[in-house]
């Protein structure tokens, strides 16, 4: 089991096209945009006014949508240039401090302190790490986080005809595709598209108060971790 991203194909991913990810959103239909604009509106409310640790921040679309009603916001990224390009669109955000950090490695700071976080975000993060990586996560989280604290998890819906093809499905039953990066580059890299079951059940071992909402091109689910 990899215990950390930092050699992952994902991580090498996204460090190669981070100069050109801002462009990904020219290609959206207008019904994913609509979702996308209709889930931004409800997860900023329902964010508001707490101490967030963002994992898996990218370039910082999701992080400007916090700002503008938490308390505070830690944007994290295991990607150095994605990390680069978050802190450059948010250097206007007062309430957003930007870190270097492994989602998979948490250093032992975090967590700490007078003012700990009371909810974690990650929005396309979780369909890009293996089952096995899903646990880790969620047990590091309610180990370093503690109780009550509020854990939203946002990603992609599989949808015919737009989503990329599945190459495969490993033993573990992770699925993969394939993606070019801007050299032309071809990565397999997992992506994960879950069912509602399946969330409850791998949440169940960390959350209470398990909700999931789906659009047609995304799904959210909050918790309250145990």
């Amino acid at each position: 089991m990899e215990s950390t991203m930092d050699k992952n194909e994902v991580i090498a991913y996204y460090d190669g096209i981070a100069a050109h990810y801002d462009n990904a959103g020219a290609g959206y239909s207008e019904e994913q945009l609509e979702d996308l604009d209709e889930a931004r509106e409800q997860l900023a409310t329902l964010l508001s006014g707490h101490r967030i640790l963002e994992l898996g921040c990218g370039t910082g679309a999701w992080t400007e949508v916090l700002s503008e009603t938490a308390e505070s916001v830690l944007a994290t990224d295991a990607s150095a240039a994605m990390l680069d390009l978050a802190r450059m669109h948010g250097e206007d955000l007062d309430n957003v401090e930007y870190r270097l950090v492994d989602a998979l490695a948490l250093p032992d700071d975090i967590g700490c302190g007078e003012d700990k976080f009371t909810a974690v975000f990650m929005a396309g993060l979780w369909s890009r790490l293996t089952r096995d990586q899903q646990e880790a996560l969620l047990l590091s989280l309610k180990k370093r986080l503690g109780k009550d604290v509020l854990l939203v998890v946002f990603d992609d819906a599989y949808v015919e005809t737009e989503s990329a093809t599945i190459a495969r499905t490993d033993l573990q039953g992770n699925t993969h595709e394939f993606q070019l990066d801007a050299d032309g580059n071809r990565h397999e890299l997992v992506k994960n598209y879950p069912t509602d079951s399946y969330l409850r059940k791998r949440l169940d071992k960390v959350g209470r108060e398990i909700k999931i909402a789906r659009w047609e091109f995304y799904w959210v689910l909050t918790c309250r971790l145990k």
